[in-house]
C-alpha cells in the first residue's frame, strides 16, 4: 500500500554506525532506523546470538516455559522500578498494554468507572486505534473515526491545566519523558515530579511511554532515572530488540495486580528468537562503563551542534533532546535540511515543530560525531552562502 514516502535510496548491508546502499555508496546513519538500531548495524554479539537461537528454536507460544524471556523479564526489573514485564513485538503493542492495565487496575480494585487517561498535546504512543486516540493528532486520526473513548487531553508541560483536567472517572496520566515524534520536547524535572504528586494524590497510575527513550537512548538505561520520578508502568520497544522486533511493558507489583492469566497475551511475543537478541543487547548497555561512554560522547556532541547553531542561526536557532535524542529545531525547512544532509551522506529523522532528529546508535565514537559536525557545517556553510 502507498502509506510510506520513502526517499528513493535502498541499502544492502550495515557495519556499526554506517549503511551502505545498493551503489556502494556509504552513509553515516544518525537514524539508526527511528532510534530502533540501538548498537548498529551488523553487531557480533547480536548477530552471534541470532544465528545460534536461529539454529536452535524459533517459536513455541507462550503455551510453555520460555526461559530467556525470564531471564531478560529478571533483568528488565531488576535494573528498572518494575517487578512484572510482558513481552510483544512493538511500540504500540507495549503501549496499548499499558494502557489495559491501567483500566484492570481500578476495574481490579473495585473502581471500573476510572478509565480515562490524561494525555497530552503532542504526544505519538503507536498507530493502532487506540494510541492514535490516545494521541489525538489530526493527521494520524483522520478517516479513521470514531476514536478511541476514554483520553482527556492537555498540554505537555502544564501542571495547572493536567490537575483541572482530573475527574471521578480518572485513572492515569499518560506521558513521554521526551517527546520524540513531537518535536523532541523535553518533560522539565519539575513537571515529572508534579505528575507523581498528582497521581499519589488521586490514587491514579503515572504511565511513561519510554519506547523511543529507552534503552540508554538519552545516556541512562531509561530516561526516568535522570530524574528519579519512576513510573507505575512503561512501554518499551526500538532499543530493546537492537533492530529485531521486540516490545516490552513494564509495571510494579501493585500495578499490575489485576493482570491475571488469559487476560493479556500474544502469539508471537517473547519468543526464542526475539529473548536471545533482547538478552544480547542488555549484555551490552550493562557492561562496565558503556552508558558512562555513551553519556560522554553525547555531551561531546551536544557541545559541538550548540557551536554549529551558533554559528548559522538563520539555519538552525535551538538544540533540543538529551543523550543521543537531539532535535534540531529549523529556521529553514527541516524537510530540505534532512534532504541536503542525505546528499552529503549523513541520515537524520524529521520530526513534528520544524525539527531534525540526530538518532546515533549508541556505539558512536568520537571520529563519528567528528564525522557528523563536519557534514552538518558544509551543509549549513553551503546553504548560508547559497541565500
Amino acid at each position: 500500500m502507498p502509506t510510506y514516502a520513502r526517499t528513493p535510496v535502498a541499502f544492502e548491508r550495515g557495519e556499526g554506525a554506517y549503511l551502505f546502499d545498493t551503489e556502494g555508496r556509504r552513509y553515516l546513519d544518525f537514524g539508526a532506523g527511528i532510534a530502533v538500531n540501538a548498537l548498529g548495524h551488523a553487531h557480533p554479539k547480536l548477530v552471534s546470538a541470532l544465528t545460534e537461537q536461529a539454529a536452535k528454536l524459533w517459536h513455541v507460544s507462550n503455551l510453555y516455559e520460555i526461559p530467556e524471556s525470564a531471564r531478560l523479564a529478571r533483568r528488565l526489573a531488576d535494573h528498572s522500578f518494575a517487578d512484572r514485564v510482558f513481552f510483544c513485538n512493538s511500540g504500540a503493542e507495549a503501549m496499548e498494554g499499558v494502557i489495559k492495565l491501567a483500566r484492570r487496575y481500578h476495574y481490579h480494585a473495585g473502581h471500573p468507572e476510572r478509565f480515562r487517561i490524561i494525555t497530552c498535546e503532542g504526544s505519538f504512543h503507536g498507530r493502532t486505534l487506540t494510541t492514535l486516540s490516545a494521541a489525538q493528532n489530526p493527521k494520524h486520526i483522520e478517516g479513521f473515526g470514531p476514536i478511541t473513548e476514554g483520553f482527556d487531553q492537555v498540554a505537555f508541560g502544564n501542571l495547572n491545566e493536567l490537575r483541572a483536567a482530573i475527574t471521578p472517572e480518572t485513572g492515569a496520566i499518560l506521558v513521554e519523558p521526551i517527546q520524540g515524534e513531537g518535536g523532541v520536547r523535553e518533560a522539565s524535572l519539575e513537571y515529572l515530579k508534579g505528575l507523581r504528586a498528582a497521581c499519589d494524590e488521586f490514587d491514579l497510575l503515572l504511565l511513561f511511554d519510554e519506547v523511543q527513550t529507552g534503552m540508554g537512548r538519552t545516556g541512562k538505561l531509561f530516561a526516568y532515572q535522570w530524574s528519579d520520578v519512576a513510573p507505575d508502568a512503561m512501554g518499551l520497544a526500538k532499543g530493546l530488540g537492537g533492530g529485531f522486533p521486540l516490545g516490552a511493558f513494564l509495571a510494579t507489583e501493585k500495578a499490575a495486580a489485576g493482570m491475571t492469566a488469559g487476560l493479556h497475551g500474544s502469539t508471537f511475543g517473547g519468543n526464542p528468537l526475539a529473548m536471545a537478541v533482547g538478552n544480547a543487547v542488555l549484555d551490552v548497555l550493562l557492561e562496565d562503563g558503556f552508558m558512562a561512554r555513551v553519556d560522554g560522547t553525547a555531551q561531546k556532541l551536544r557541545r559541538g551542534l550548540e557551536e554549529l547553531a551558533g554559528r548559522h542561526p538563520l539555519i538552525i536557532d535551538e538544540v533540543r533532546g538529551v543523550g543521543y535524542l537531539i532535535g534540531l529545531h529549523c529556521v529553514v525547512p527541516n524537510g530540505e535540511l534532512v534532504g541536503k544532509l542525505l546528499e552529503q551522506g549523513l541520515l537524520t529523522v524529521p520530526a513534528a515543530e520544524n525539527v531534525v532528529r540526530l538518532l546515533p546508535p549508541l556505539i558512536i565514537e568520537e571520529a563519528q560525531v567528528e564525522e557528523a559536525l563536519g557534514i552538518l557545517q558544509r551543509v549549513c556553510a553551503g546553504w548560508a552562502k547559497a541565500a
